[in-house]
């Protein structure tokens, strides 16, 4: 059996003229956690070529979402970004990653913290009612250079009060948190230094991250990864992993950088 199936391209949204999403089939077979990635792309002259992309979609969906960089010299993006609805894709048949409840131990408030289009995982982990069965206050932190590079800030904003799924499940306990570092907006600034300084924090009319009852998840850049993690281990916290669930996670798996 194939590695992966082929999955016929339902929508795209171009965002800006540097990141796009884009919907596609789902093969009943698949399985996975929100949270988690696969490999998927396009059949180069007769061959995969793919990268790890995160689920924006939710388990319980009958479609994948995936949201991307475009990079106009990049192998697999200089070609991705040109799909249109009915254009087929390859997408792998074995998801995994890290950004998955079961790798972090019980905790009050889930923070997920995310740069660029590391967003993608958490959009699926916020849409699923078992987030909200573990956590009393789930914050979502996205950190962008542009204002249009807030992506699904719309939905975010308005919440999920319409959603049939999660509307009662959610009320007040998601916290949506945008961030932009390279343009006036309200609020301003790294995730790493808005942390660091507490203004967070005062924001949100919360305490500072506490290992007895905070968990984290982390995705984005090289760097923003790097200085998060080291961040958090200053303060106490574990690295998780299915053998040894821990108070936070990072993901490490990269579209083109």
């Amino acid at each position: 059996m194939s590695a992966y199936t082929q999955e016929t391209v339902l929508s795209v949204h171009h965002w800006t003229d540097e990141l796009f999403s884009f919907t596609a089939t789902r093969s009943p077979s698949l399985r996975f956690e929100n949270g988690q990635f696969t490999m998927i792309g396009l059949e180069v002259d007769g061959r995969p070529l793919v990268r790890a992309y995160s689920m924006v979609s939710p388990n319980y969906e009958d479609k994948l979402e995936f949201l991307s960089i475009k990079v106009q010299d990049g192998p697999l993006t200089s070609r991705l970004q040109h799909i249109q609805p009915g254009s087929t894709i390859l997408v792998g048949r074995k998801p995994t990653g890290t950004l998955v409840l079961d790798f972090l131990t019980p905790g009050r408030h889930l923070y997920l913290l995310a740069s660029g289009t590391g967003l993608a995982p958490f959009m699926a982990v916020i849409r699923d009612p078992e987030t909200y069965a573990r956590y009393e206050k789930v914050v979502l932190a996205h950190s962008v250079r542009r204002v249009a590079d807030l992506v699904y800030r719309a939905v975010l904003t308005e919440g999920f009060a319409n959603d049939e799924l999660l509307g009662e499940v959610v009320e007040d306990k998601l916290v949506y948190y945008p961030t932009v570092t390279r343009e006036p907006f309200t609020h301003q600034g790294r995730l790493t230094d808005l942390i660091t300084s507490g203004q967070l924090f005062r924001d949100l009319d919360l305490p500072p991250l506490d290992p007895a009852a905070d968990r984290v998840m982390i995705c984005g850049g090289p760097q923003v990864l790097h200085d998060l993690r080291q961040l958090v281990i200053e303060r106490g916290f574990g690295e998780g992993s299915s053998s040894e669930p821990a108070s936070f996670v990072i993901e490490k798996a990269f579209v083109e950088k």
